[in-house]
């Protein structure tokens, strides 16, 4: 018996011989894609697992943040309230004491430099005339100080 083999039945073989090893080598590479997929599948959900209750837990935390910003953004109102009552109210009273000072200033300058004149000159009238001038110029001079503490 005589095979006839020729090489058209020569390529048709190693056709075959291609085709079947490619046939399994995209085979290995499907099965090793799979796993590859299967461990990547895995791993997502074992994230989701682990991640969803960390965002859970730091969604909570960031409402008891906001919360607690709530009552120190209620307080620190309160706190510039009071400043500003404490302001009005150290304001009423600078208002309300400066001009007794003031004349109270004069009156002290004035009796100060009116008994110097009295005691040198030995003239009463100018020595009233020198005690109101120098009150003048004392309540002026100290009106002058609190304006300038005032604006600096």
């Amino acid at each position: 018996m005589i095979v006839a083999f020729s090489f058209g039945d020569l390529a048709s073989l190693a056709l075959a011989i291609f085709l079947v090893a490619a046939g399994i080598g995209l085979g290995w590479a499907f099965l090793r894609l799979a796993v590859t997929f299967d461990r990547l599948s895995s791993l997502i959900r074992g994230a989701e697992r682990e991640v969803l209750p960390v965002i859970n837990k730091v969604g909570g935390s960031v409402d008891r943040v906001n919360a607690q910003l709530d009552k120190l953004d209620t307080a620190t109102d309160s706190a510039v309230d009071a400043v500003v009552a404490v302001d009005e109210a150290v304001r009423s009273v600078s208002y309300a004491v400066q001009t007794p000072v003031q004349k109270l200033a004069g009156l002290s300058a004035g009796v100060s430099h009116g008994w110097a004149s009295l005691r040198t000159r030995r003239n009463w009238r100018e020595a009233v005339d020198e005690a109101k001038a120098a009150a003048a110029r004392r309540e002026r001079d100290l009106d002058e100080e609190l304006k300038a503490s005032h604006s600096g």
